[in-house]
């Protein structure tokens, strides 16, 4: 079956969701999404979202705050339009029904919280949940749109390119196994990040890395892969899953322990446990190297009972299903993959280096984050460049009169595979790969370790692509590995340690700003269909 649209949405988290509903004021909308619309990586956002709103802060000093975390690789023009359109971007969550949590003493203004990196409390917040209250809210404007349709339970496979111009992509339907065509004007990657590379996360299964995967295969720009962010703060437990715990505690008083009681992160940066997030992982994961725990915990014990619970139910919450008191106990914590830096180079307008193909939230690199994301700017950026892209598509689509001739996927040599273990042994191994060499330090014998076993992974996945039908499962893995490659290939050719890339071989800063560029050679097929 072939669907046909104006605009080709895939993700459903807010880059993707802010998207449509803008959109969908203008032309036909089909969103795709990997399971259903509720579930994306905003939905476990829990910190908010950076914005300046308050008389005691300024453009200025958030700007100045997000330079500062990228150490020296952000675009300054990109990080002044971000940060002055923040608050027209937070109007636009109102106006969707986004409730923020108001102040104690003024409901008819927000309560502002502060993160690591930041100056000055400028986190719009809904309690300890905020990404959630986005995805829902959002999500239901969708579903109550006409002109936007919603495809669950679907998983794009490649994207469609016709000399150098998106038409849209081959997508599989997951219930029927049956790979459909989306033709669109302009199609646009929201698919979020790159998590599941690694071991420990904080992100959920569906971060397999499918946009910056299939935007590479067609040709398109990648930037930055060696930025990985980990989230200094994910609850260790033998039973908590990809569970993070908001900066916000930070933010909030909370302090890092070690199991003696020690605080230990005035030995590494004056802001102590407000530093930026790549500088506390690294302490985390120096002091547990030292001392061989497995963990170090996050102790908020000493603040107030009343205003713990009420400030972060949702963590308190979770925290004491698993037998932890955080108003009485420390909470145990270990850094994990969070946030990719990289991705599909894009300009001021989303725009990526193939014509028609947008890339919005995660996915993208947009030069925001530079070496490093500021805490709670990434849905800032989602929100700013979606609206951005819509400008620029809506005279798109205008020029466009037809599609041409795009021929319907075929596999005819494919057959069913008796061996999904393969699928299932090569997933675990390429995660435990990252996570012992390509993690937060890192070396060049680590990294040249892990580039030679994830090339020969890559060729068997391949292989085993094109022998065997496709599932999901395979989709995600084939994904996953070249994702990991990139990150790789990437790491090896920053030869300095900067941002969230830390390599012991080459401890120092170059003197040379510059970003890593990776792109597929091409060899000239007109649709991309690999």
């Amino acid at each position: 079956m072939i669907f046909k649209s104006d605009y080709l949405v895939i993700g459903s988290g807010i880059s993707g969701l802010s998207f449509a509903l803008k959109a969908a004021r203008d032309g036909k909308v089909a969103m795709v999404a990997k399971k259903d619309i509720a579930e994306s990586n905003t939905l476990y956002a829990q910190g908010g979202i950076a914005s300046v709103w308050s008389d005691e802060d300024s453009f200025e000093k958030h700007i100045s705050d997000t330079l500062a975390a990228g150490d020296g690789l952000c675009d300054k023009e990109i990080v002044g339009m971000t940060v002055k359109q923040g608050p027209e971007r937070i109007r636009d969550l109102i106006e969707w029904g986004v409730d923020f949590t108001p102040r104690e003493k003024d409901l008819g203004d927000f309560d502002l919280t502060r993160e690591g990196g930041h100056s000055k409390r400028r986190i719009l917040h809904t309690d300890d949940i905020t990404g959630r209250e986005v995805q829902d809210t959002l999500a239901e404007r969708v579903r109550e749109k006409n002109n936007i349709s919603v495809h669950e339970h679907f998983i794009a496979v490649n994207l469609i390119v016709h000399d150098n111009k998106c038409w849209g992509a081959y997508i599989l339907d997951k219930r029927k196994n049956v790979v459909e065509t989306f033709l669109a004007g302009a199609t646009i990657l929201a698919t979020g990040g790159t998590g599941k590379v690694y071991l420990y996360t904080s992100n959920p299964d569906i971060a397999t890395g499918d946009g910056i995967a299939m935007a590479y295969r067609a040709g398109a720009e990648i930037s930055n892969m060696e930025f990985v962010q980990f989230h200094p703060t994910c609850l260790y437990h033998p039973h908590a899953k990809s569970f993070l715990v908001s900066e916000s505690v930070r933010g909030e008083g909370g302090l890092l322990r070690l199991d003696s009681g020690r605080a230990f992160m005035g030995d590494y940066h004056e802001l102590k446990d407000l530093a930026p997030r790549d500088v506390v992982a690294r302490a985390i994961d120096s002091e547990m190297k030292k001392t061989g725990d497995d963990c170090v915990f996050l102790d908020i014990t000493h603040r107030d009972k009343k205003f713990v619970k009420k400030r972060f139910p949702n963590i308190y919450a979770k925290c004491l299903s698993f037998g932890i008191d955080m108003t009485v106990d420390p909470i145990p914590v270990v850094p994990a993959a969070h946030y990719s830096c990289g991705g599909i180079s894009v300009d001021n307008y989303g725009r990526t280096s193939i014509r028609g193909l947008y890339a919005v939230g995660e996915v993208a690199c947009t030069g925001l984050h530079g070496a490093n994301r500021l805490a709670s700017n990434s849905l800032l950026e989602a929100l700013v460049f979606s609206h951005m892209a819509v400008i620029r598509t809506k005279e798109d689509i205008k020029r466009e009169k037809s599609f041409p001739d795009i021929q319907p996927w075929d596999k005819k040599a494919a057959v069913e595979s008796t061996e999904s273990v393969v699928v299932s042994h090569c997933w675990d191994e390429i995660r435990r790969i990252m996570t012992d060499y390509v993690g937060i330090v890192r070396s060049m014998k680590r990294i040249k370790r892990a580039r030679k076993r994830i090339r020969i992974l890559h060729s068997e996945i391949e292989k085993y692509y094109w022998d065997y039908s496709l599932t999901a499962d395979l989709v995600e893995l084939r994904n996953i590995i070249l994702v990991a490659g990139l990150i790789i290939e990437s790491a090896m050719k920053r030869r300095e340690s900067r941002g969230l890339h830390y390599i012991i071989d080459y401890p120092e800063k170059s003197r040379r700003k510059k970003n890593t560029i990776l792109r597929k050679k091409m060899r000239g097929k007109k649709n991309a269909a690999g």
